[in-house]
């Protein structure tokens, strides 16, 4: 009973996870808290007492927590609406009700709820500690969910093509509507924007994920070349042919053609892909044998193939047949909101490329990042962030990292002018504070997490301000 000192103790968990795990007890009776508390902190769990559910309810507006543990009956914030407040503002946590009267309506309203177990007073250590190790294997089981889901998405998935920005999320969600059909897809967008990351997610989500994805850039290749690499050749079909040779059609069979820079591809070889895609079938250079083919085809293009159309250097039946869906990418500079998830993930993938122990990126170096325009889009960030892991030697991405060209510009809100600050002398600090939140917002593109780590507080302070401020 919670009166008697159980002597046995339960080991925390084998991977050591359990000392992570984060207890918050609420229970008018803060001697019988306290004793919970000391029970479980004994076997490895961080726990917190609040000693009433007015106090729990304020510990989880503002605090983290994986387990709750509380009293049902409380006289003031009962436990069903701490159970409730849980589940608002701490989804992944794990909530355990303790009452000394228990009745079965009760207890279906609690698991009905969401509770995650229900338990009577006077409380038996070792049951005590069983539910909460149960409860704790739950909270790593989702942690554990979570990561691998967010590593395969950010290899494989829509995830992977990074963004929370308005126009990211109306391309993702027009992804996962197109991934699963065989409608050929064209994707636009300037150079560095990522479009063969796109036709990359899109097979990687569709019925032919398993087999090949083949990708040719039809810019890079003369017309004799590029009808070769797409359709194959016959020994002697030319003079280097010594050998019979199956182009990237064949090679993709079952699986995703893409086409980089289709806007590109000679008029004849526009013409022979156009008859592929009306028969399905090719024929290899310098033969007269068809082939049947089964491939999704993928195109991609920074050109405006409707203006190619009307100077004669695309053909326009061709051009209908690659764009039964059309995706267009944003510039870089037109979606900043994202910049600061783009930056954390290259840091992650070329930490660990060039093993690296890459902490932080420091304000002024995030500040600068954040206004520069990105001429080259996401492959640019990409390759700058890359420069600055292998040249840093401190493991905090700062202004010395940078290449000249954004070292140069003037940093973006550095050494306000007298006159700035004399605006805002006189003023009630909470109007200054709304400015320099609002600010923050605006340079960060709205990201919350980032405006948070530059103003040095936590994501659910900065979220109370937003809505006292009405930002």
């Amino acid at each position: 009973m919670i009166g008697q000192m159980v002597s046995a103790q339960v080991s925390p968990a084998a991977d050591g996870v359990a000392t992570a795990i984060r207890v918050l007890i609420v229970d008018n009776d803060e001697p019988h808290a306290q004793a919970v508390a000391e029970s479980l902190a004994r076997v490895g769990y961080d726990c917190t007492v609040a000693a009433s559910g007015a106090a729990g309810a304020h510990r989880i507006e503002r605090d983290e927590f994986d387990i709750i543990i509380t009293d049902l009956m409380m006289t003031d914030v009962g436990g069903l609406e701490i159970l409730a407040r849980a589940k608002d503002d701490l989804p992944d946590a794990e909530v355990i009700l303790v009452t000394g009267h228990g009745t079965i309506p009760s207890a279906v309203q609690a698991m009905q709820q969401g509770a995650f177990n229900y338990l009577l007073k006077p409380l038996d250590l070792g049951q005590l500690r069983a539910v909460a190790e149960r409860a704790a294997a739950s909270v790593r089981l989702k942690r554990t969910n979570a990561e691998l889901n967010r590593r395969l998405d950010e290899r494989f998935g829509f995830e992977g093509v990074i963004g929370s920005s308005a126009k990211m999320n109306e391309v993702i969600s027009l992804l996962k509507r197109i991934a699963p059909t065989n409608a050929s897809v064209l994707i636009q967008g300037e150079t560095g924007a990522g479009k063969e990351l796109v036709a990359q997610a899109i097979h990687q989500n569709s019925p032919r994920k398993n087999k090949p994805f083949v990708a040719l850039n039809c810019a890079a290749l003369s017309e004799n070349i590029l009808e070769s690499e797409l359709f194959g050749h016959i020994k002697g079909a030319f003079t280097d042919a010594s050998a019979d040779r199956i182009g990237k059609f064949e090679y993709a069979h079952g699986g995703t053609l893409f086409l980089d820079e289709v806007g590109d591809m000679p008029m004849a070889t526009q013409i022979k892909l156009l008859r592929v895609l009306e028969n399905s079938e090719i024929t290899r250079v310098g033969s007269n044998d068809p082939i049947k083919v089964n491939v999704r085809i993928l195109s991609a293009t920074n050109r405006n193939l409707e203006q190619a159309i009307a100077a004669g250097t695309f053909r326009a039946d061709l051009y209908h047949r690659l764009k039964v869906v059309t995706v267009v990418l944003p510039r870089l500079v037109d979606r900043s909101q994202d910049i600061p998830l783009l930056i954390e993930h290259f840091i992650r993938q070329f930490s660990k490329r060039h093993d690296k122990a890459i902490k932080s990126v420091s304000t002024a170096a995030r500040r600068r990042l954040m206004a520069y325009d990105w001429p080259g889009n996401v492959r640019e960030l990409r390759n700058m962030i890359e420069s600055m892991v292998v040249v840093d030697f401190d493991g905090v991405l700062d202004v010395d990292d940078l290449p000249r060209e954004l070292v140069d510009q003037a940093e973006p809100g550095a050494e306000p002018s007298s006159d700035h600050l004399s605006g805002l002398v006189g003023k009630p600090l909470a109007e200054i504070e709304k400015l320099f939140i609002a600010e923050t917002l605006a340079m960060t593109g709205g990201n919350r997490e980032e405006a948070a780590h530059i103003l040095g507080i936590g994501e659910r302070t900065l979220y109370r301000k937003i809505k006292e401020y009405q930002l």
